[in-house]
């Protein structure tokens, strides 16, 4: 049985919220896994993306991520820092925030990225 990404992490992160320790390291640990194998990590986003564990709720969930810039000789130029904000949408499934700096207009590529990357269908 297939869901879409962000459904599994809210899931997961919901059934942290009422569980032992135990089962709330096994879906931390659960979560830690989608990220890492679903969400960005590469062309620019060379860090990687990370849940947020302290800033997000069952309402609200926040991923954190760097990315590095090129100037137009295609040298490395420096990182900006973002957020990434889920919230839930009856219409359409969920809204999505980018914080931080859109320097080069970088954000409509992080919303490219993250929408696909969140919609893909996972195993539960």
């Amino acid at each position: 049985m297939k869901q879409p990404l962000y459904k599994s992490i809210a899931n997961k992160f919901q059934a942290m919220q009422s569980c032992n320790n135990v089962w709330k390291e096994i879906h931390e640990t659960s979560i830690e896994s989608l990220v890492r194998n679903h969400l960005p990590h590469g062309s620019g986003i060379d860090a990687g993306t990370q849940f947020d564990f302290e800033n997000s709720t069952p309402k609200k969930l926040v991923f954190t991520f760097s990315y590095h810039h090129m100037n137009d000789n295609g040298y490395y130029d420096g990182w900006t820092e973002h957020k990434l904000i889920i919230t839930p949408n009856l219409w359409s499934d969920f809204d999505m925030r980018i914080t931080g700096s859109n320097r080069n207009d970088c954000k409509e590529y992080f919303y490219q990225v993250f929408d696909y990357a969140l919609r893909q269908e996972v195993d539960l």
